[in-house]
C-alpha cells in the first residue's frame, strides 16, 4: 500500500487524488493532509481519511475546524505544511498553488521523498535549487501537469532520455477566439469560462493571458534537462493531444487523451503500472486536431516570461510571484485583464538580479508581490 502526504488537499488537484484514493481503497492510505484556508473541506476530508496529521495555513480559519478523529494531530500556521511530510510517506503530493508550496517541496526533497510536483511555481521560482538538491538526495520528482506528464510518459517515463524537441500544446484558454481590442473589457467571471478544462481559479486566468504556458515551458527545463531552444509550444483547441516529443530520426510521439487531470494524478501515484479510470476513453471518431503558433503579441505574458527565462538567476521568481499578485487584483476587480502583464513587467524591471538560494527566493517573490501591489494603489490614488 502506497502512503500518501497530500499538500493542498482542498484544492482542485487534491480533490482529485482523493478520488485516485477513493477508487483503488487497497492500493493507497492517506497519512497527512495539508490545506490552505478552507477549513470545513479540510474537516470532512479528516474524519474521512483520519490521518496521521494534517495542517492548515491560515491560523483564522482554525477555529472551524470543530472535530477532529483522536489519532489526528492538528498543526496550523504559514509553515504547518512542513509537518505534513511524514517520515512514513511513500509520495508527497505537491497540489499546493502559488509559491507557498516551495518551502514543503523543498523540504520533501532534502529528506529523500519521492514527490508528485502538480505546483508549477516550485520549479518556475526554484527549480536550480530543487533540480540540485534532488540529485543529492536521491529524490524523485514526477511530473503531475498533463503537459509534462505527456512528455513523459511519452519518454517511457525517462527524464533522462534524449531527444530532439519537446512540444508543449496550450487550449489557448478562454479568450483564444477574442481580439487584442475585445479583451480590453472581458471580466475575471469571462476568463473563468475555460473552453476545455475545470480548474482552480489562479491557473484558469493563467491559461487565459498563457502565463499557465510560460511556467510549463520553465518547469520543462528543470523536469528534462532541455534548454528553451529545444522547446516550443503551439496552440491545440481541442486538447487532447496533451504535449508531444520529437526525436532525432524525426519520429514525434504524442500523448493523446480527453481533457482531464485524472490520468496524470492517478499515473503519478501508480506508474509504471496503469489502472482503469472509469469514463475516462478517448473517442477520436469524427474529430479534427488543430495546431497553430503562439502569437506573442495577443499573449504579452508569455513574452514576457521568455525575457525572465533569459535574465536566469532570481527573475523566473519574481515572474512567478507578480503574477500571482496581478491575478488576485484581476479576480478582485481591481485591474483589467489586459493590465496584468503591465503589472508582472513593471515588477520584473524593478527587480535585483540575487543568486538563487532559498533565502533570496523568499525575499524576492515578497518583493515582487510588493512592487506589484505598490503600483497598483500608486494608480488607484
Amino acid at each position: 500500500m502506497i502512503k500518501i502526504a497530500l499538500l493542498g488537499s482542498t484544492g482542485s488537484i487534491g480533490t482529485q487524488v482523493l478520488n485516485v484514493v477513493d477508487r483503488y481503497p487497497d492500493k493507497f492510505k492517506i497519512v497527512s493532509l495539508a490545506a490552505g484556508t478552507n477549513a470545513e473541506l479540510l474537516e470532512k476530508q479528516i474524519n474521512k481519511y483520519k490521518p496521521r496529521i494534517a495542517t492548515i495555513a491560515d491560523a483564522k480559519s482554525l477555529f472551524k475546524i470543530r472535530e477532529v478523529p483522536s489519532e489526528t494531530s492538528l498543526y496550523y500556521g504559514e509553515n504547518a505544511s512542513l509537518h505534513a511530510v511524514t517520515e512514513d510517506a511513500d509520495v508527497v503530493f505537491s497540489a499546493m498553488v502559488g509559491f507557498s508550496g516551495l518551502s514543503a517541496v523543498h523540504y520533501a526533497v532534502s529528506q529523500g521523498k519521492t514527490v508528485a510536483l502538480a505546483n508549477k511555481e516550485t520549479l518556475v521560482a526554484g527549480g536550480e535549487i530543487i533540480t540540485n538538491l534532488a540529485k543529492q538526495t536521491g529524490s524523485k520528482i514526477i511530473p503531475v501537469d498533463s503537459e509534462h506528464s505527456a512528455i513523459w510518459q511519452a519518454l517511457n517515463f525517462n527524464a533522462e532520455k534524449e531527444f530532439s524537441k519537446l512540444i508543449i500544446t496550450a487550449s489557448g484558454g478562454a479568450f483564444r477566439n477574442k481580439t487584442l481590442s475585445e479583451l480590453e473589457t472581458v471580466t475575471s467571471y469571462d476568463a473563468l469560462n475555460h473552453p476545455t478544462w475545470k480548474m482552480g481559479k489562479k491557473i484558469t486566468i493563467d491559461c487565459a493571458t498563457m502565463m499557465n504556458k510560460a511556467f510549463e515551458v520553465i518547469e520543462a527545463m528543470w523536469l528534462f534537462n532541455a534548454p528553451k531552444s529545444k522547446i516550443d509550444v503551439l496552440i491545440h483547441p481541442e486538447s487532447i493531444v496533451h504535449s508531444m516529443v520529437e526525436f532525432s530520426d524525426g519520429a514525434v510521439i504524442a500523448q493523446m487523451g480527453v481533457p482531464s487531470m485524472e490520468l496524470p494524478i492517478q499515473l503519478a501515484l501508480t506508474y509504471p503500472n496503469r489502472f482503469e479510470i472509469p469514463n475516462n476513453t478517448l473517442n477520436l471518431a469524427g474529430k479534427s486536431l488543430n495546431f497553430l503558433p503562439l502569437d506573442r503579441e495577443k499573449y504579452p505574458c508569455f513574452a514576457i516570461s521568455e525575457k525572465a527565462i533569459e535574465m536566469g538567476y532570481n527573475f523566473p521568481c519574481a515572474l512567478s510571484g507578480a503574477d500571482e499578485s496581478a491575478v488576485e487584483l484581476f479576480l478582485q476587480g481591481k485591474i483589467k485583464y489586459t493590465e496584468i502583464a503591465t503589472y508582472i513587467e513593471y515588477a520584473l524591471s524593478k527587480t535585483d538580479k540575487l543568486s538563487v538560494t532559498y533565502d533570496n527566493l523568499v525575499y524576492t517573490d515578497g518583493m515582487a508581490r510588493k512592487l506589484v501591489n505598490d503600483l497598483y494603489l500608486k494608480r488607484s490614488k
